[in-house]
């Protein structure tokens, strides 16, 4: 397990799930497809945890690739759907399921049963907590959602987008609003019009 992920349990709610942090650019290099990375990187944190990996960066790596090649395939460009994902990760051995308008106590309830969650989101809503960002936040992103914390009023999510989002925390209403899929269009600038809907691996 990457040393970041080992700092970042310290003091985490039980109910976290524990699981590889993935970041969408591994090695720091930012041009496509690893610009437009978040959703693949989202799908692998859960399934790592799904198949109770801890693979090395090598094999992180290796795997997003993989990923990559399977959508080349089927002609779909760098930014996805939750229902492409979905499609992608029935490759992987999961079984997808599409929840629309999720809420804080769905959520939760997923967590209850180590089920992670992949959230796509309005980046610039999520820039309002996370200011590791660059330029304001991604109009499109995706994350994995892995634990809350009541006391807090916090999800506790991987978030790939950058090197510090290792069970990083935001706050219920803020995550919540956040959450828009990819328009139909594929037009991120669009992304607040987005259905909201959250990607579940049963």
């Amino acid at each position: 397990m990457i040393l970041s992920n080992i700092i970042n349990q310290v003091s985490l709610p039980a109910n976290t799930i524990k699981t590889t942090f993935v970041e969408q650019a591994p090695e720091k290099n930012w041009d496509q497809p690893w610009q437009d990375a978040c959703e693949e990187a989202a799908l692998l944190n859960a399934h790592y945890y799904k198949s109770q990996q801890s693979p090395s960066k090598e094999i992180i790596i290796s795997d997003l690739k993989k990923l990559f090649k399977y959508e080349e395939g089927r002609g779909w460009g760098h930014d996805i759907d939750m229902r492409k994902l979905g499609i992608i990760s029935k490759s992987l051995g999961h079984r997808p399921v599409l929840y629309r308008n999720p809420s804080v106590k769905f959520l939760k309830s997923q967590i209850d049963k180590k089920i992670p969650v992949i959230i796509p989101a309005n980046g610039k809503e999520l820039y309002k907590e996370n200011k590791n960002f660059k330029g304001g936040g991604p109009d499109y992103h995706a994350l994995a959602l892995l634990g809350y914390d009541d006391d807090k009023q916090q999800f506790i999510v991987h978030d790939v987008g950058t090197k510090n989002g290792a069970y990083f925390h935001y706050s219920y209403s803020l995550l919540i609003d956040a959450i828009h899929d990819l328009p139909a269009s594929g037009n991120k600038k669009d992304i607040s019009t987005g259905i909201k809907r959250v990607l579940v691996l049963l």
